[in-house]
């Protein structure tokens, strides 16, 4: 009888996930289960596989959703993230393995006791970031320690991209994932991090205007600015003593300066509704943030308020998504000044169907080995086929379906809620990625920390 594979949720990140475990259902003898709200979306080319069945699910639907995990050999949640702790409650019910590319949760973290007692795996951040950030980063960090090496640095950066040759727009991005994230990303409290032995902290109306650049090589220059929480695996990854410690989002040169427009005009805020919202111009709902005045445009009024000359770059990039358009409309209701300029911008930044888009990752390891310092950058570059079989699905969806299958075959065994810092889980998997062209190219360069102890902080 063929192991049931039960994937939940089939959005943007699942047609490398489901293509992965269709090819080897047959070697591996596995049946596919698709459950998602709206099944009807899901592509041809898997629903009409013969190893794969396709229904529809509502998961606040107990009794539907218990009956599919209850009958699953192991469950795939690509639910939001929010979701997965009614999968995770169900899993350990039913005594099933749980794969999940999200973050861990204070809530799924609680029930880490009751999976080990039933040594159940329940693997999270499993896809690109997180997922192969950490694979990849711990399979080099545990290389230097192994050879005998004291980490003083590390840093990492990654982005969803727009591929070079179809980078059409000013602002050198398209929504790759999911475009809520991108909207709210850097909101929630002050980004944290570690350099040379000194923390720093960056208020969110500043995040945007504290980036640094970095080369790779056959791309250009990419900026980054700092993620949330840079400190929040120090710990996980064995980093207490290293001086620097720094994650970030990578963008291409320019975006987020333009970026900090939306900032500071407010038009990031998801905290209070526009109670007119639905019908509004695009016009309109930029003047919502402009002071009044009886002469001046809506355009010169922006101008004036962000000190914004008519030649200065981020102003084609405001122009080109219509952001002065009377004639283009926001059908939502209630909606929150985030949720508005979400709408705007997907409007201008969805890929065509030809249109392919770029994961890049770079890592920085600084460490000392026989008194000297040394420091290896390395970076990732995968592009994408086409909106369908993209870069993102890829690197989200390969990872969780190679662990899915590692934990399937009994060759990933160690139990409990946790994520792949392990060499039992990256070993093989980053071995298997590179087959799909998904390699990470590593340099010697000069070591670029700076001793603490003579410098000014």
């Amino acid at each position: 009888m063929a192991r049931t594979i039960l994937v939940l949720g089939a959005g943007k990140s699942t047609a490398y996930l489901l293509d992965y475990f269709l090819k080897k259902s047959g070697e591996e003898d596995l049946h596919l289960r698709i459950g998602d709200l709206h099944p009807e979306n899901i592509p041809q080319e898997f629903s009409s596989h013969p190893n794969c069945s396709v229904f529809g699910l509502d998961i606040f639907k107990d009794k539907e959703r218990q009956k599919a995990i209850a009958s699953a050999s192991i469950v795939v949640s690509m639910l939001p993230p929010r979701l997965h702790i009614k999968i995770a409650e169900d899993c350990i019910q039913f005594k099933k393995h749980l794969v999940t590319a999200s973050y861990v949760s204070k809530e799924i973290m609680a029930l880490d006791v009751e999976a080990r007692k039933s040594g159940l795996v329940f693997m999270n951040e499993i896809g690109l970031d997180p997922g192969i950030d950490h694979m990849s980063a711990m399979e080099v960090i545990d290389r230097i320690r192994s050879n005998g090496g004291k980490m003083l640095l590390f840093e990492s950066f990654t982005g969803g991209l727009v591929a070079p040759d179809h980078d059409t727009n000013l602002w050198n991005y398209k929504f790759t994932w999911n475009p809520r994230n991108v909207v709210l990303a850097g909101q929630g409290g002050a980004a944290k991090f570690i350099q040379e032995g000194t923390y720093k902290y960056i208020p969110y109306q500043k995040l945007f205007r504290r980036t640094e650049l970095v080369e790779i090589d056959g791309y250009g220059t990419f900026e980054v600015y700092p993620n949330r929480d840079s400190l929040k695996y120090r710990e996980a990854y064995g980093l207490e003593d290293a001086l620097t410690l720094y994650r970030g989002t990578m963008r291409r040169v320019g975006f987020s300066k333009a970026w900090q427009v939306f900032v500071m005009l407010g038009m990031t805020d998801d905290s209070y509704i526009i109670e007119n919202s639905e019908g509004m111009s695009y016009r309109d709902f930029v003047n919502l943030f402009l002071p009044y005045s009886p002469t001046d445009s809506v355009e010169l009024k922006l101008r004036h308020y962000l000190k914004i000359d008519q030649d200065d770059i981020r102003w084609g990039k405001l122009m080109e998504l219509n952001l002065f358009d009377d004639s283009k409309k926001i059908p939502l209701k209630d909606a929150t000044p985030a949720k508005m300029l979400q709408y705007i911008l997907e409007d201008s930044w969805t890929l065509k169907d030809d249109e392919k888009d770029m994961i890049v990752m770079y890592h920085k390891f600084g460490y000392e080995i026989n008194g000297e310092k040394k420091q290896i950058d390395a970076n990732m570059v995968v592009l994408g086929e086409n909106r369908t079989f993209t870069a993102m699905s890829k690197t989200v969806g390969l990872p969780v379906a190679m662990a899915t299958l590692q934990i399937l075959n009994g060759k990933i065994t160690t139990p409990g809620v946790q994520i792949p810092i392990k060499s039992e889980v990256y070993s093989p998997i980053l071995s298997e990625l590179k087959s799909y062209g998904i390699i990470f190219n590593e340099y010697e360069v000069p070591y670029l920390g700076y001793n603490p102890d003579t410098i000014a902080n």
